[in-house]
């Protein structure tokens, strides 16, 4: 039995889902550069998505559904990584970040709050905090 047969089903969807939220947002201006490439690799290692999956979801981005998770603490962690993605070739296109503006709203995090939400998250990568410094910032 592998590691990854110790998951249940919802859960590997969920990652999967997650996974094509990172991908839509490097492909949202029209090109994955080497950078962003090389997270989307590191995350697919991750969350465990195998490389016919990771062209799967390159290939058929739209068929993946906004999976927004149950607490808190998994949103922030799916901010953290989408956010990441953002950054990743040290560029944040308007298209990423308008793109990641519909994927916060889609996480469950209040419309009213998204552009204060999504100016912490850019605020707490560019200074380049880890995942737990990110978590505590938004606590």
């Amino acid at each position: 039995m592998s590691f990854s047969d110790l998951y249940t089903p919802g859960f590997k969807s969920r990652n999967r889902d997650h996974f094509a939220a990172i991908v839509r947002i490097a492909l949202a201006d029209g090109i994955i550069s080497d950078q962003e490439e090389a997270f989307i690799n590191r995350t697919a290692i991750n969350l465990e998505i195998e490389e016919n999956e990771v062209a799967e979801i390159k290939a058929n981005i739209n068929d993946y559904p906004i999976n927004p998770p149950a607490t808190e603490q998994r949103r922030l962690e799916r901010l953290y990584d989408l956010s990441r993605m953002v950054f990743a070739d040290n560029i944040a296109d308007e298209s990423e970040k308008t793109l990641l503006r519909r994927l916060v709203i889609g996480l469950g995090f209040s419309i009213s709050d998204v552009d204060g939400i999504i100016s912490k998250a850019f605020e707490e990568i560019k200074k380049g905090s880890d995942e737990d410094d990110f978590l505590i910032a938004f606590k």
